[in-house]
């Protein structure tokens, strides 16, 4: 019974990698018609208004949960805000495949800051990932990585903080607690930042488009699937899954005319290599030696 709660899980958050890898491209369409902060406040507290309205009997206010969730939402708001930023200097997909190094990430934050044993695969991985960096954000064949490379890897590290967060949040507090008030609390942080955004808002169609399927699919469906999946799994294999998400978005880039060079698929390769034997190495070896 449990190995099929995880392998229904993992299928479950392997629709929340694919539903996120198609959004890199509607986001970095709608930015352009509406500053990357108001767009975030506007996701969110819809989202938290759809999860209020249709789980309200299923959630708990206790203190601990709602401490939880802000802190959930905080981690989540800083690597939503930088990563939507990056959308402004480079393409969807990079921005995807730097994203997806949290999946590297997660053992190494989890070994600092709850003393996790950390496997020599994950320190490979780290090796890999570091290569495939730089093949991916060769600017021109200028050696230079750009603000955007920067911002994303930033956001890898918000995610990754949030992914092991999620995995102890998640099996002691209220999974709709967490999951409501953690939209209200992004929604409130990026409302802070708006005063400062200097673009004009604009409801295009590129925007509404972008809201209705970032609010239904890739905020209310992904993080509540999410934080219910990562009861039946580690965060590292959670973070192995969401791999998928730059394949995807690299996908969805593809019809949209973004094209990687050939140094940057080099790039793109190292990457998801990494972020597989991060988790799934000892395994490969296991079964091949």
């Amino acid at each position: 019974m449990e190995f099929k709660a995880q392998k229904y899980a993992d299928f479950l958050l392997l629709l929340v990698a694919v539903s996120w890898g198609s959004t890199f491209v509607l986001v970095q369409n709608a930015i352009k018609d509406m500053p990357p902060f108001t767009f975030l406040a506007i996701r969110f507290f819809f989202a938290f208004l759809f999860m209020f309205t249709i789980f309200f009997k299923k959630i708990s206010f206790d203190i601990n949960s709602l401490k939880a969730s802000v802190l959930l939402g905080l981690f989540n708001f800083l690597a939503y805000s930088t990563q939507t930023y990056a959308l402004y200097y480079t393409s969807s997909s990079i921005v995807a495949f730097i994203t997806g190094l949290n999946v590297v990430l997660v053992p190494i934050i989890a070994f600092f800051i709850f003393k996790k044993r950390i496997s020599v695969f994950s320190v490979i991985g780290v090796m890999l990932a570091a290569i495939g960096i730089y093949f991916l954000t060769l600017n021109n064949g200028l050696n230079t990585i750009g603000l955007g490379e920067i911002l994303t890897f930033i956001c890898a590290v918000f995610v990754a903080m949030h992914i092991n967060y999620t995995d102890i949040f998640s099996k002691k507090y209220n999974i709709y607690t967490l999951v409501t008030f953690q939209f209200l609390a992004i929604s409130i942080f990026s409302l802070i930042f708006i005063p400062f955004e200097k673009n004009s808002v604009s409801f295009s169609f590129n925007v509404i488009s972008a809201l209705i399927i970032t609010i239904l699919f890739a905020t209310v469906f992904a993080f509540l699937v999410q934080t219910y999946a990562q009861k039946f799994t580690t965060p590292t294999k959670t973070a192995v899954i969401f791999a998928m998400e730059p394949v995807s978005a690299a996908i969805f880039g593809y019809f949209n005319h973004e094209i990687l060079t050939e140094r940057q698929i080099l790039g793109a390769i190292f990457v998801i290599t990494a972020m597989i034997l991060a988790e799934a190495g000892k395994t490969l070896f296991t079964k091949i030696f």
